[in-house]
């Protein structure tokens, strides 16, 4: 029997070998960047951390890239930052994630065995991605805001109690346009070991903007109760809106990597800041 599961084991990374060959060729023809193609063999080193075969998330997605001349909307450098992190937790991961798209299968596979979620302000575009990928787990989200209201929300937010460090939930808060505040009771009961920001739609007046989720994503790292840090992604930082509200919320001292266009933050929980705190950051 133990033979009969080494056998199998041996194939299944057999499998994966060939398919990042196979990749590689398809990219290579394609004349796509081959830096890009290195995300199949990131996904199968993903795998080593595993004590039984790939999963099933692992083979779809592998396949998925290797096949498709459409790739992650990060630069390999720029998913090395998360993959590290995952690797570096050693154990499957809480990670969730605002945006739904052409990478998501990738992130389902990298944390196999945890609890991978990704929130979407799109309804059709959730229909379109599960139809591929039926594993993905999706929700949609509501947003309030504006983007042309980025500079005003940045300004008046402290004179909001509901907005304030000191007593910010998200839950339920109405009076915080800020606050993510109708999200599924999952994202609210769960304690994050990685959140990931690459959506909403940020590049024109009438979108959501990325200031919601920004602000909401530091108020549940400071909600954690469980030890260590909760690691927050943001992408897009060259973007004015992204950079200056990373800054007030995210906060430039608690950042610990940058690559590109993506920047890595540790935000410790709420145990370690002062209840009196005025400002996030």
């Amino acid at each position: 029997m133990q033979g009969s599961e080494r056998m199998k084991n041996r194939w299944f990374m057999w499998l994966l070998g060939a398919l990042c060959i196979i990749g590689a060729t398809l990219f290579i023809a394609s004349f796509m960047q081959t830096s890009e193609n290195s995300l199949l063999c990131t996904i199968t080193r993903a795998q080593q951390r595993l004590t039984g075969p790939p999963t099933s998330m692992q083979l779809r997605a592998i396949l998925h890239y290797a096949t498709s001349q459409i790739v992650p909307q990060q630069s390999l450098s720029e998913i090395t930052i998360t993959f590290d992190v995952l690797q570096a937790l050693n154990r499957p991961a809480k990670f969730l994630i605002f945006g739904l798209g052409h990478d998501s299968l990738m992130w389902a596979g990298l944390n196999a065995g945890g609890t991978t979620l990704f929130l979407e302000e799109d309804p059709k575009w959730v229909q379109t991605v599960l139809k591929e990928a039926p594993g993905l787990r999706a929700h949609t989200v509501r947003y309030r805001t504006q983007l042309r209201e980025a500079d005003e929300l940045l300004s008046s937010y402290r004179s909001e109690p509901a907005c304030s460090p000191a007593t910010a939930t998200l839950r339920g808060n109405e009076r915080c346009k800020l606050a993510l505040q109708n999200l599924p009771d999952e994202v609210y009961s769960t304690e994050w070991d990685l959140i990931m920001i690459d959506a909403p739609k940020g590049y024109f007046a009438e979108a959501p903007g990325r200031m919601a989720a920004i602000f909401s994503a530091a108020v549940m790292a400071r909600d954690r109760k469980g030890s260590g840090v909760t690691h927050v992604f943001l992408h897009d930082v060259d973007r004015k809106v992204e950079k200056a509200y990373a800054e007030e919320f995210l906060c430039r001292k608690q950042l610990v990597k940058g690559v590109g266009r993506l920047w890595h933050f540790e935000i410790p929980p709420w145990a370690n800041h002062s209840r009196h705190d005025a400002r996030f950051c």
